[in-house]
C-alpha cells in the first residue's frame, strides 16, 4: 500500500487529517508484510535489563540519515512563519517559543502526526513500536502498544532554549495506570554544546506515595526548578548522564525517569521528534480533555482514531 492508495478524511478542503488512517502508508518505510520480520526489531535481554536498571536506554538506531533529512524537510511548516501548514489547527499544542524568551528559543508542538505523511508513518515505525512493547511492562512479556501523542522540539543555533528537568508522567496523570513510554529521536546529532538530552540514572524509582514528582515549570524554562521538590537523598543522586545521540538514533525512557536538556549554544540546529506510547488497556482518568478537542470519559479505555494501535505481539505469530 502506498500513499496514492489512501484517501484520508479531510480536516479542511484539500487538507488531509492523517489520524483517519490507522496503518502506515509506506511514505517513510516499507510496511511489514512477512510476520516473521517483526522479530528483527526486538531488543536483547541485556538491553531490556539496562532499561529497567537505569530508567532509560540510549543510542538505539531507528532512522537513517536520509530518513532524518526527509523528516527535517517537514519542519518548514513549524519553524518560522513563511510556510505554516494549512492544518495547524489539528495540532494539540504549538508554540514557536515556549520559553517566551527570545534569547532562549524552544519550538515545541504536539500532534504533527496528523499533518504530514512522514510524521504519520513515523508513529508506526517497527524499530520503535516493537521495543516499546517490550519496555512498557516490567514483566517483559510484551504488550500491545497504542500511540499517546507525538511531539517535536527544535532549538535554533546559538540561542536555543532549555527543557527543564521533569518526569513525563507528571503531565500525564489524566491517564492510568502508568504504563507509558517515551522515545526521543535525534534528527540532528546531539553533542555537549547543542543541548543534548540528559538523564538522571535510577530516577525512575523516585515518586511521592506512588505518584510522580509535581510539575515545577510548565514552560520548561526554569532548568533547575525540580531541585525545590527533591529530597536530600535524591539531590545526592542527581548526577546527569548525557545521551549523546547520533543523528537517527533514539533514547527510550521510563515515564518517571527525570530528564531535561540545556540550551543550544552551538552554530548548529538541534531538532528532535518524540513518540509517546502507552500499553493497550490504559484508561482515561478524567472527564476533561485528554488532548485538544479529544475527550474520553473517565474510566473508559483510551482508544479510537486518535490513539491507534501501532503494534501487537500477536502480529509475530
Amino acid at each position: 500500500m502506498t500513499s496514492a492508495d489512501i484517501k484520508p478524511v479531510e480536516f479542511l478542503p484539500g487538507v488531509p487529517d492523517w489520524s483517519t488512517v490507522d496503518q502506515p502508508i509506506g511514505e517513510l518505510f516499507t510496511p511489514i508484510e512477512d510476520k516473521s520480520a517483526w522479530s528483527d526489531f526486538l531488543l536483547s535481554d541485556q538491553q531490556v535489563a539496562q532499561f529497567w536498571k537505569d530508567g532509560f536506554l540510549s543510542n538505539i538506531r531507528l532512522l537513517s540519515e536520509e530518513q532524518c533529512d526527509r523528516i527535517i524537510a517537514d519542519y518548514k511548516y513549524f519553524i518560522g512563519s513563511d510556510e505554516k501548514h494549512p492544518g495547524m489547527e489539528m495540532m494539540y499544542e504549538y508554540s514557536s517559543n515556549q520559553s517566551g524568551d527570545p534569547d532562549n528559543v524552544l519550538m515545541h508542538g504536539l500532534g504533527q502526526w496528523r499533518l504530514t505523511k512522514l510524521f504519520h508513518d513515523l508513529i508506526f515505525l517497527p524499530q520503535a513500536v516493537v521495543p516499546a512493547s517490550q519496555l512498557l511492562d516490567e514483566s517483559r512479556q510484551g504488550v500491545p502498544v497504542r500511540l499517546w501523542h507525538d511531539q517535536m522540539f527544535a532549538k535554533p543555533p546559538n540561542h536555543g532554549g532549555v527543557v527543564a528537568w521533569h518526569q513525563d508522567y507528571s503531565y500525564w496523570t489524566r491517564t492510568k495506570p502508568m504504563m507509558h513510554l517515551t522515545i526521543h529521536i535525534a534528527l540532528d546529532e546531539q553533542t555537549a554544546d547543542n543541548g543534548p538530552l540528559l538523564y538522571i540514572p535510577g530516577s525512575h524509582r523516585w515518586n511521592r506515595n506512588g505518584n510522580p514528582l509535581p510539575v515545577t515549570d510548565f514552560n520548561f524554562y526554569d532548568m533547575e526548578s525540580i531541585q525545590t521538590v527533591l529530597t536530600e537523598e535524591e539531590k545526592a543522586q542527581f548526577k546527569p548522564i548525557s545521551s549523546d545521540l547520533k543523528k537517527g538514533c533514539a533514547s527510550f525512557h521510563h515515564p518517571l525517569s527525570v530528564h531535561g536538556s540545556y540550551g543550544n549554544r552551538s552554530d548548529r540546529p538541534r531538532r528532535a521528534t518524540v513518540l509517546n506510547y502507552f500499553a493497550d488497556g490504559v484508561l482515561s482518568n478524567t472527564d476533561d480533555e485528554q488532548l485538544k478537542g479529544i475527550t474520553i470519559p473517565k474510566g473508559e479505555k483510551m482508544c479510537g482514531q486518535f490513539f491507534p494501535l501501532v503494534y501487537d505481539p500477536s502480529w509475530r505469530e
